[in-house]
């Protein structure tokens, strides 16, 4: 990109109003996200100043959380009274793919959407077997997606191409390209966005500190938000 490539706000820009955020943690004190019933209305309250029209709350289930189907499922239906806003709210997960993944796909997991899984790894680490689980996935007949691959320390460019040949989608997280995750998250995330590398993109909205005045200032390139509005098109068919 030129030194002097005049860029948009994301915001103004329009692109979000409509859309469907299919990655964030607004399910109340059940994970890192929103810690309770007043900051998860709050949350909402900020997407739906956005012109999001549908989400998808996808709290982390990883070994040792305690965050079963069923829990999640209660504590769901628990909070669905307390919201009487206008959007579109649905429920799945972000699986850790650690100890006991396997056995929490066989059993009861939460899909997005009719068919896909949203399945991470650590951050600086890919379980040995990282292959093999989204094999066995796939033989569940689940979409394995691929949550914020810009944030994987362990990938690199050929990493990147390897898992996109093999047919594995990857989620972007807006934020990346804001800075927020650091300068590695960002020039992986313009580069993958650029090579259409992409197939869809989320919030990974946990809590508004720093989040909010980022994505308010966050200014994209023409480019980049054609490619962008495409991935959030690419959000409804979820």
């Amino acid at each position: 990109m030129g030194l002097f490539t005049f860029k948009h706000s994301l915001v103004k820009s329009g692109i979000l109003h409509g859309k469907t955020d299919i990655h964030c943690h607004l399910l109340p004190g059940v994970d890192d996200g929103s810690p309770d019933l007043e900051h998860t209305l709050d949350l909402l309250s900020f997407m739906s100043e956005l012109g999001y029209k549908e989400l998808w709350f996808t709290p982390h289930v990883m070994h040792g959380m305690g965050n079963t189907a069923a829990h999640l499922r209660s504590v769901f239906d628990a909070f669905l009274p307390y919201y009487k806003g206008d959007l579109k709210i649905n429920l799945a997960s972000e699986y850790m793919m650690d100890e006991g993944f396997e056995e929490r796909l066989t059993t009861d997991p939460l899909p997005l959407g009719k068919d896909h899984l949203l399945v991470e790894t650590s951050y600086m680490y890919p379980p040995s077997n990282l292959e093999d689980i989204l094999l066995n996935v796939w033989n569940q007949h689940y979409k394995p997606l691929i949550p914020h691959p810009e944030r994987y320390m362990y990938m690199e460019e050929e990493d990147y191409w390897y898992f996109h040949d093999k047919g594995y989608e990857f989620q972007l997280n807006l934020m990346s390209l804001s800075g927020y995750y650091g300068g590695r998250a960002k020039y992986v995330a313009e580069e993958l966005l650029m090579k259409d590398y992409y197939d869809f993109v989320g919030s990974d909205l946990h809590h508004l500190e720093r989040y909010q005045s980022m994505l308010m200032s966050l200014k994209l390139t023409t480019k980049q938000l054609d490619k962008l509005e495409q991935l959030l098109e690419n959000n409804s068919t979820i």
